[in-house]
């Protein structure tokens, strides 16, 4: 048997080495690409399987504020169609009606004084506000089959995203709802359309009424009646004295951090 030397061996195996597994020059071995993650929705059974991106929640669009100003309101005033005036006293200016409030139509000028809760500019929003009050506070029988065609206007100035118009619109509501227990009741149907907006002013405590415009202004907006957040609670709690017992849960479903002020 013929006996190598080592050096001979180690020879040999290499040149095997070489005919067995020959190197490739410039030639990289080929990496094999991890796959794009997929896209799925959330909340699906897919989004637990591997290499899965879960796509965000859609967002949804704020709604388009409502316009502040330049109401038909305006326009009616302006035309003179409605039988008020200003007076002042040593309280302050009022409305001066030419005619007795209980005999004028309801179904016509109700909805126009309506119309202009979105105006911020005097003496329109000083008629709009005082002449609802009147109105819903002289004959408040008059104002139940009126109610489906206030309910619009009332949405409109609550979605203007002004605190002046605001503020107005609530104390208004709070004086239709109180007027009477029959207005308070029929307003529980349209809980739904009015309400929606003030789930996002329940917790609007900071109210933008200072007097000047510095850090160390007083804050005069509780004093006024003039802050929002105060406002929504208080109307909530007019709505649910005065619409009878099924108002709490109509409140409760479109704003669900109320809690009942009534003790049964």
């Amino acid at each position: 048997m013929l006996e190598l030397s080592r050096s001979e061996l180690e020879t040999r195996m290499k040149k095997m080495n070489n005919k067995c597994y020959p190197e490739m020059d410039g030639v990289q071995p080929r990496v094999r690409k991890k796959p794009e993650p997929r896209v799925v929705p959330p909340f699906s059974i897919q989004s637990l399987q591997k290499n899965t991106i879960v796509a965000p929640l859609p967002k949804g669009k704020p709604p388009k504020p409502f316009p502040v100003g330049q109401s038909s309101f305006r326009n009616y005033y302006k035309r003179g169609d409605f039988p008020i005036g200003m007076d002042l006293d040593q309280n302050g200016y009022k409305i001066a009606w030419r005619v007795n409030v209980e005999d004028i139509d309801y179904h016509y000028y109700l909805p126009m004084f309506f119309e202009g809760l979105t105006e911020t500019e005097h003496p329109y929003k000083f008629f709009s506000q005082y002449g609802i009050r009147d109105m819903v506070t002289m004959a408040p029988h008059k104002v139940v089959p009126v109610i489906p065609q206030i309910i619009i206007p009332i949405k409109n100035a609550l979605n203007t995203h002004n605190n002046i118009v605001i503020a107005t619109a609530l104390k208004v509501l709070q004086d239709l709802a109180s007027s009477s227990e029959e207005v308070g009741r029929a307003l529980v149907p349209y809980y739904r359309q009015i309400l929606a907006p003030l789930n996002f002013m329940k917790d609007q405590n900071v109210s933008k009424f200072n007097e000047g415009g510095g850090d160390d202004d007083i804050d005069y907006g509780q004093q006024k009646r003039e802050n929002v957040g105060d406002l929504v609670q208080e109307t909530l709690e007019v709505l649910e004295r005065f619409g009878g017992r099924d108002a709490f849960i109509n409140i409760k479903y479109m704003i669900p951090t109320y809690e009942s002020c009534v003790r049964f």
